[in-house]
């Protein structure tokens, strides 16, 4: 009887795990094509790697395959040709897709707006986003949090002018974040976005002078 419940759960878990067909790779080569050339910040690293682990993260929490593919597109309107690129990826991959990929877009106009303004302007758009949209910039934040703690363990507070916003520009923005989607009804995903802000935070507050022993 064991065997047979078993059976029936590794089936349901079959039946329901989320497949990736030819839309997601034609995603992936659109989204390398467009970023090409382009890095992380002050690094060797090409710009898919963040996009891969965006999707990456997307799926581990529960994305289908449209919500992966708005990943792999997600910052394609802000940095590779703005509402043209949006048309594009609409015409291309959607209008639910094309929804999420504008809903984590801070700015779509070149120049950009002064970094602050953007980013409260974001913080002032996501209250109003839907759960696929969170989840997505979720997926996003956590990435770029993580990727920015494991550079502050090799080169220290040096790190911090890699970033328009600074040290307390960027802290603030990460919080604020996080106090955002935490909002809503928690998840695994917000669990460990707030673990990686939390860490960032210490280790900010720690390298302070005369931070020691406090």
């Amino acid at each position: 009887m064991k065997l047979k419940r078993a059976k029936r759960t590794a089936a349901a878990e079959r039946k329901s795990a989320v497949k990736l067909g030819p839309r997601f790779r034609r995603a992936f080569l659109f989204a390398a094509d467009q970023h090409s050339g382009q890095t992380r910040k002050a690094s060797d690293t090409p710009y898919i790697a963040h996009l891969m682990g965006v999707a990456s993260l997307v799926l581990e929490f529960g994305g289908d395959e449209d919500l992966a593919i708005a990943a792999l597109l997600h910052d394609v309107v802000e940095d590779c040709g703005g509402m043209r690129l949006l048309r594009e990826v609409r015409r291309r991959f959607g209008p639910r897709v094309a929804k999420i990929v504008d809903g984590c877009t801070d700015s779509c106009t070149d120049p950009k707006p002064p970094w602050r303004e953007r980013k409260e302007t974001y913080l002032r758009h996501l209250k109003k986003a839907d759960a696929e949209t969170r989840l997505v910039s979720a997926a996003d934040k956590l990435n770029n949090v993580r990727s920015i703690l494991a550079d502050y363990r090799e080169v220290g507070e040096s790190i911090w002018a890699r970033f328009n916003g600074g040290r307390d520009g960027t802290l603030w923005y990460y919080r604020s974040l996080l106090e955002e989607f935490l909002r809503h009804k928690p998840n695994r995903l917000m669990g460990e976005l707030e673990l990686a802000v939390q860490e960032l935070e210490a280790s900010a507050r720690l390298a302070r002078p005369g931070s020691a022993g406090r």
